[in-house]
């Protein structure tokens, strides 16, 4: 697959949230279920998102 797939943009919702959409393909490959917990945490100048346990 093409890197320039998996760009996407941060959209505003509502006051004091962001979301971004992630592509079904990676949603699949790992086997993320909708509303599903997941970890969101900072690493460097960058995000590692992680499933909550």
């Amino acid at each position: 697959m093409a890197v320039e797939k998996f760009i996407r943009k941060v959209v505003k919702n509502g006051r004091n949230s962001y979301y971004i959409n992630i592509p079904k393909e990676l949603v699949r490959e790992l086997k993320i279920r909708e509303r599903q917990k997941l970890v969101i945490s900072k690493r460097g100048k960058g995000l590692s998102i992680n499933d909550w346990k």
